[in-house]
Order: C-alpha cells, then structure tokens, then sequence
C-alpha cells in the first residue's frame, strides 16, 4: 500500500542521511521506525500514582490498601517492597 506524508525540510534532510548512513532507502528506514515503535509496549502508568487516591488522612484501611498494592506490583516485576 503507498501511503504519502510531508516532512519539513530538517526531517527530510535527516531521514534522508540516516537512511543512507545504514544503506537503505528513506522508505525502509521510516518502515523499520515504524515496525519498532508498534513493536514497543507502551509504557504502564506507574503505579505510584494511585497511591493516596481516596485517603481519607492516613487510615489503616488506606496504608493496607497502599500496601497490598505495592505488594502486588512488586510481586508482577519480581522485586521487593520492602
């Protein structure tokens, strides 16, 4: 399938010497770009930033919750909490 896009002139120039610096066409080098980022896993929220959503001041049940969330996290990377 052709598909068109426009560049400004610093993004031509670039891709344009960067493709030639690897041997290959401008085409194949926006490809494999483009082949490498849908190949990515986007990075996760971290999951930092739920902590202290909904704390009402510090309660027990909320430092619980906090934990048995960093708990679980950790547990999915493989790393300790503590």
């Amino acid at each position: 399938m052709r598909t068109q896009i426009a560049l400004d002139p610093e993004q031509h120039a670039s891709v344009k010497e960067k493709a030639a610096t690897l041997g290959i066409t401008m085409a194949e080098y926006i490809r494999r770009l483009i082949d490498r980022d849908l190949a990515t896993v986007s990075p996760a929220a971290e999951p930092a930033a739920i902590f202290g959503l909904g704390d009402s001041g510090g309660s027990d049940i909320a430092e619980s919750a906090k934990t048995a969330v960093a708990d679980a996290v950790a547990s999915r990377r493989g790393t300790q909490t503590k």
